[in-house]
This record gives C-alpha cells, structure tokens and sequence, in this order.
C-alpha cells in the first residue's frame, strides 16, 4: 500500500513514527501538491488540506481508495467525482476546537474591553482613560454551529458565567449548552445574543443564511464573530449592519474572496475586526492531524475499530 502525503513540512518525528509502526505500507512525503501530483497515481491513500484536489488529479489518482483531509472545511473538493468512485474520505473535525475557541473568547475581549482603542493610544503615545470598557461575564452567547469547535467555545464561556445558547440543524442538545434551538426558529434565538459567534460549514443550507434582517433581530450592543465559512453572510449585509448600528461589532475570520483584497471596505470599518483566516491555526496543528491519520490508518488497514470522521461526499460533511 503506498500513502502519498502532500503536506508541507510533516516532522520528521511523525514521519519515523509512521513508518516504523507501519511496515507493510510505504510513505511518500511530498512538500505540496507541485510534488505530490506525480505520485497521486500510485497512490492507494492521499493525504491533502483538500483545496488542492481537483476532478482531474482524482482521474488521474487510478488506485485511490482514501483521502484523509487535514482540514476540517471543504467545500472546495470534487465531491462529484469522489462519490463515483467511491472513496473514502475523512477529516481532522475537532482539531481546530481547542485554537478557535481561544481566538473566539480572545476576539470578544478583546472588543470588550477595546484594545484597538487603548494600542492606537498606545502608538500615539497618548494616555487616555476615556473608552468605555464592558465586560462579558454574565453575557449571552448565542453559537451558529453546536459541533466540537461550538462546544470548546461554550465550555470556556462558561468559565465567564456566560448562558450559551446554541442553534443547529437538528436543534439536539450538546455538552456546554444551555439550550439548543432548530436553525428554523433562529429568529427567536437571535434577539437574546449579545455575543453571536458563527462556526458554520460552508453548505446549501448556510450559504448566505444570515440576511440584513437577521442583524436587525439581534441586540444593538451585540457583537458578531464568524470563524466559520465567509459565505454565511455578505459582506454587504455586514457592511449595513455597523454602519446602520444593528450590531456594534463584527469580528470576522473568514471572507467570500480569500485573500481579501486590499481595497476591499471591510478593511476601513472601524466597527469591523479583519483577520486573515488564522483562527485555527496553532503549532499542534499538523501533530494533532497525524494523530487522527495514525488512528484511522490502524483501523483501516486492520479492518478491525471504527473510522473517524467519516464525510458523506453527497452532503460535502
């Protein structure tokens, strides 16, 4: 069995773990796609980020029976092609919980307490006690998403005595929550947040669900995160909800067009928080994918145990 890995700069720790425990299987660790495409071919198991396969790279992946996506968004594969023949496709969904929340919880402080205020002072050299600090305990938090980054970001409200109240498809309740609605009665939920944080895949279902009325709904004060996927919402609707003062504050992650581009208004809004798709990065990153790979690695070749996140090409999740 050969196992083609296009991630950039796997440890080489991992790399002697893998192929010390996994003798009957023979590694190829590319730096990027531009390398790993000669080997796609040959290749019985695929590790990628995902946005890097296309229709053509699985034709031309003739043995492949596996795609392990080191990336837990990804809605750019050719789930077309992948679902005709077959393979199998899993991801690392869970592995981002631990950094997301902590830029979550991080970026609603942040805001709160009005650090881009106090570091423009702070350039300018300027003492000034004047803005108007908030808190977030006792606060709160409505999660667009109830999945494990949902779930980390609740946990750790929680240590503010915050009341999480989360919204999903199914509307089942999850560790961490107070409550859980249906995503079909969102308009009710949407008036309690004050603090509104958006996991969200990128789906049919989540493309632009989020309209001018929705921030209508929510709280003047409420200050709206979405680390989820950019095309929850337009950057129109976001735009009108600062400056018409639905919300106070939006801090957002993820974008329609990535990289945003530099002319873009997003980047002038003073009521808008731009970061460049960062939430989930973290130096356990890659070591904390592998141990997902090497777990499901054992399950597959022994045929004995149970797979992990497991994705339905149909449904793209």
């Amino acid at each position: 069995m050969k196992i083609v890995s296009a991630i950039k700069r796997v440890p080489d720790e991992i790399q002697q773990r893998l192929i010390t425990r996994f003798t009957d299987a023979e590694f190829i660790f590319c730096h990027g796609i531009d390398e790993a495409r000669h080997y796609i071919g040959e290749a019985d198991v695929f590790i990628t980020y995902g946005e890097d396969l296309d229709a053509q790279k699985i034709k031309a992946a003739k043995k492949l029976k596996w795609i392990m996506v080191l990336s837990a968004g990804m809605d750019k594969m050719p789930f077309e092609e992948i679902s005709e023949r077959n393979i199998l496709v899993t991801n690392v969904k869970g592995i981002h919980a631990q950094p997301m929340a902590e830029y979550a919880i991080s970026m609603l402080l942040q805001v709160s307490r009005k650090a881009k205020e106090l570091m423009d002072f702070e350039q300018r050299h300027e003492w000034n006690r004047q803005p108007v600090m908030n808190e977030i305990n006792g606060r709160t938090m409505v999660l667009l998403g109830t999945g494990a980054i949902a779930q980390e970001v609740a946990r750790l409200a929680k240590a503010f005595n915050m009341k999480t109240i989360g919204v999903s498809k199914s509307g089942r309740m999850r560790d961490h929550f107070d409550q859980v609605f249906p995503v079909d009665q969102i308009d009710l939920v949407l008036p309690l947040g004050e603090f509104v944080v958006a996991v969200l895949p990128s789906t049919p279902e989540t493309q632009h669900l989020l309209r001018a009325d929705h921030f209508k709904k929510m709280p003047d004060h409420c200050v709206f995160l979405n680390m989820g996927r950019g095309d929850l919402v337009s950057s129109e609707v976001l735009l009108e909800a600062v400056a018409e003062s639905y919300i106070s504050h939006a801090v957002l992650d993820v974008f329609e067009e990535e990289p945003l581009p530099e002319e873009h208004p997003l980047w002038s809004e003073e009521k808008i928080t731009v970061t460049p798709h960062i939430s989930g990065l973290s130096p356990h990153y890659v070591p904390r994918g592998f141990a997902l790979f090497e777990e499901n690695l054992e399950v597959f070749l022994s045929g004995e145990g149970t797979l992990r996140n497991i994705i339905d090409p149909k449904r793209g999740y």
